[in-house]
């Protein structure tokens, strides 16, 4: 992709333009470290475009404090760009269990994906973040075909940016960008854990 020129253009009877204008259902995926970073650094963008921005985290907990969360929500209140609206989907499901049984923790995940389901057939924002949403896909809290279906059929110019490691092969079938993280090396293979600055 030389200068930013497409191997092939497909014959589809799309401009440039109005090929270059579709809205884009992206996956950051991969066991490696990153893929919600990368995500805010594409909110960060579409702020700067002036587009309202959802950001739905489903696995960290409502009390953990998020550095993307404070700089998005400061940005948003600015008046300068776009707005940012952030939405924490329950208490938390990390690596280690937190307090509520498996079902509360599906039922709130549920619930946040109705609400996504709400916002995207009201086109509330541009760009949707969808954090850590392969987790509950994964479990079969939420139905990976719905998901599809609804994400494929979403109306407007809505992009829709998914994180989390294992995503479904169903979701990664329909979209327009994956990214894979991989890991070569992690402090954590030292016995460091995560620091402020660098995970938080």
């Amino acid at each position: 992709m030389p200068q930013g020129k497409p191997a092939v253009v497909p014959d589809d009877g799309l401009t440039t333009r109005q090929r270059r204008g579709r809205p884009l259902l992206l996956v950051h995926t991969g066991p490696g470290k990153g893929k919600s970073t990368a995500a805010f650094g594409l909110a960060l963008r579409a702020w700067n475009q002036g587009w309202p921005v959802g950001v739905f985290q489903f696995v960290k907990s409502a009390k953990w404090r998020v550095g993307e969360e404070r700089a998005l929500k400061v940005l948003g209140e600015s008046g300068e760009g776009g707005t940012v609206a952030w939405h924490k989907m329950g208490e938390g499901w990390s690596w280690i269990k937190k307090s509520g049984t498996e079902a509360d923790h599906a039922a709130d995940a549920r619930e946040g994906w109705a609400q996504i389901r709400r916002d995207l057939a009201a086109e509330t924002y541009r760009l949707y973040v969808l954090d850590e949403f392969t987790y509950p896909l994964k479990w079969g809290w939420i139905d990976v075909g719905e998901v599809v279906d609804t994400l494929a059929g979403r109306p407007g110019n809505q992009h829709v940016v998914i994180t989390g490691r294992e995503a479904p092969p169903a979701l990664l079938e329909v979209a327009d960008l994956i990214t894979e993280m991989t890991k070569v090396r992690h402090p954590m293979d030292t016995g460091q854990k995560g620091q402020k600055g660098i995970e938080w």
